[in-house]
């Protein structure tokens, strides 16, 4: 079979399943999964799909995004254990900033041992504070209820306001050429406010964020440091000599 027609059928099943396997394109194509492998490098170097752990996936759209109910779901051991890593770089007198998202929720749930003061532009964050014996500002602005997060220019106005030993952003896009990027140019705004407003900027993301690019630029990779989990290793070759890069094992 021709490079093109394999590449031909490695597409259309993609476009099938979103995700698949090196094993199930050498079953679908009658190639080597070593050849498969070669195939999948020469088709993101084109950006017609990207490498996973295993196999390949298509693109996620740069200007929609999943809901807060439907992001709830996915991927939670790794967002439990990133999260876990996250807040065990905060210590006692810090004032941290926790982005809205479900990552920086459960950051949120793993702080109740610390003396801390926090700032959110995030609906989920408040609720996981509640209860807790730590001092929450809550970003004024626009709502939006897809991600529960406070946008818009009295949002900007209101973090500006502040000063963070450290922030976690949550992220929908990481790539070692367009950098930090998220779906909405109103939360992209708040983003980049709070990472320059802060002494340790982070960027939580689990490896499903890696290799995409949504439509607004949050910054540049050297920005923020990155904590994210092991199954994102094949893809931080390029990122890790550009920023520093922590890799929690799940």
């Amino acid at each position: 079979m021709l490079n093109a027609e394999r590449h031909f059928i490695i597409l259309q099943v993609l476009k099938e399943k979103e995700t698949v396997t090196v094993h199930d394109l050498s079953d679908a194509t009658g190639a080597s999964v070593s050849t498969i492998r070669r195939d999948l490098v020469q088709l993101e170097e084109e950006n017609k799909l990207k490498r996973v752990h295993g196999g390949a996936s298509l693109f996620h759209s740069k200007w929609t995004e999943p809901s807060l109910g439907e992001k709830s779901t996915q991927n939670l051991t790794e967002k439990e254990k990133i999260a876990s890593y996250a807040a065990g770089l905060v210590k006692d007198g810090d004032c941290i900033f926790l982005d809205a998202g479900t990552t920086t929720q459960k950051i949120a749930e793993f702080l109740s041992d610390k003396q801390v003061m926090v700032v959110t532009n995030g609906y989920p964050v408040i609720e996981s504070l509640q209860g807790d014996r730590i001092t929450t500002y809550v970003i004024g602005g626009k709502f939006k209820s897809r991600t529960g997060a406070m946008t818009g220019v009295k949002a900007l106005e209101s973090i500006e306001t502040y000063r963070f030993d450290k922030c976690f952003i949550g992220i929908n896009g990481i790539h070692e050429s367009l950098g930090y990027t998220t779906a909405d140019p109103d939360e992209a705004i708040i983003k980049r406010a709070a990472i320059k407003l802060s002494r340790e900027p982070y960027i939580i993301a689990d490896y499903s964020k890696f290799g995409e690019a949504a439509f607004s630029k949050v910054a540049d990779l050297e920005a923020c440091a990155i904590i994210t989990n092991e199954n994102s290793e094949m893809l931080l070759d390029n990122i890790s000599k550009q920023t520093t890069v922590e890799v929690v094992k799940i």
